[in-house]
């Protein structure tokens, strides 16, 4: 099982009443930090203002914090857990996730999901369609990115996205394509789009008990279409209530997500915005978990 870290952007209220110059430079320090401690993966939340409430605090656009943390990274992954699909055209996700392959020299994952946070969508100006509406868009989206990400020019016409002989190029350097993970809990909807259109599926705060539940079903959602259920991996974005607390509790809980068959876990340990100590000691534990960490970046 291999292990990413959640970079802190101020979503979460880490960065409530920093300055952004201090608070930024405080990200790219936690990124090197993680990469140089072996953790396999880097990761961003695409959220405009923070949670639980909107408050006038810092939240760093997603997009533009995965640019820098190529640049003054080497080895480590990078992704969003997960974008919100309704942001953006689907066409021009695709066109930045290539750019961004290519700026990384071919570490990107585009993990992507129907989107949940209301408050932001209305005050950006973004209609906020019911829940099924929300998955028919992620469906029509992923038509449309596979496809963008694909080799030729893309064509797809659905009822919530289109494109018409649209060229991407770059179109990133990973071949066949860029990873995509989709993420959500869903198992009628989510799952399914996941089973068609994704390298793996991300669950968001199941605990091991649950994904251990969550996986026969998630191997049936590929059984319906004749894909092999071992060829989606599965990962888990744990809860950052749960991952604070370090020492014994931590260890057996990654500990039980390895023994239950993850490919991957990541998290946010918000402690990281101010403390070394919190990401030293996190590799720590995952270690004594059994988990993989990666030789240090050159």
């Amino acid at each position: 099982m291999e292990f990413g870290v959640i970079v802190p952007q101020g979503w979460t209220g880490e960065y409530d009443g920093r300055d952004p110059r201090d608070a930024w430079e405080r990200t790219l320090a936690v990124a090197r930090q993680a990469e140089s401690l072996g953790f396999e993966s880097l990761w961003v939340f695409d959220h405009f203002q923070t949670v639980p409430e909107p408050i006038d605090e810092i939240t760093f656009e997603s997009f533009s914090t995965l640019a820098a943390l190529a640049a003054v990274t080497h080895r480590v992954l990078l992704g969003h857990v997960v974008l919100c699909a309704g942001f953006r055209n689907p066409a021009l996700t695709a066109k930045i996730i290539g750019t961004l392959d290519v700026i990384s020299g071919g570490r990107m994952i585009l993990g992507i999901g129907a989107g949940w946070k209301e408050d932001e969508w209305r005050a950006y100006g973004y209609d906020f369609p019911p829940t099924r509406t929300r998955l028919q868009m992620l469906g029509d989206q992923l038509e449309v990115i596979t496809r963008m990400l694909g080799p030729g020019r893309a064509t797809f016409h659905g009822g919530h996205a289109s494109v018409d002989g649209a060229i991407n190029v770059p179109r990133g350097l990973q071949e066949p394509r860029v990873p995509i993970m989709v993420g959500g809990n869903g198992p009628n909807v989510t799952w399914r789009i996941a089973a068609r259109h994704a390298d793996e599926l991300n669950l968001d705060w199941l605990t091991p008990d649950q994904v251990a539940e969550a996986l026969p079903v998630i191997a049936s959602r590929c059984e319906e279409i004749g894909r092999d259920p071992a060829s989606l991996r599965i990962s888990v974005n744990i809860d950052r209530s749960v991952i604070k607390h370090g020492g014994r509790q931590r260890i057996d809980l990654l500990s039980a997500y390895r023994d239950v068959g993850l490919q991957r876990v990541m998290a946010l340990v918000q402690a990281s915005a101010t403390s070394d100590d919190a990401l030293a000691t996190l590799a720590d534990d995952a270690r004594a978990a059994g988990v993989s960490l990666r030789s240090a970046a050159p």
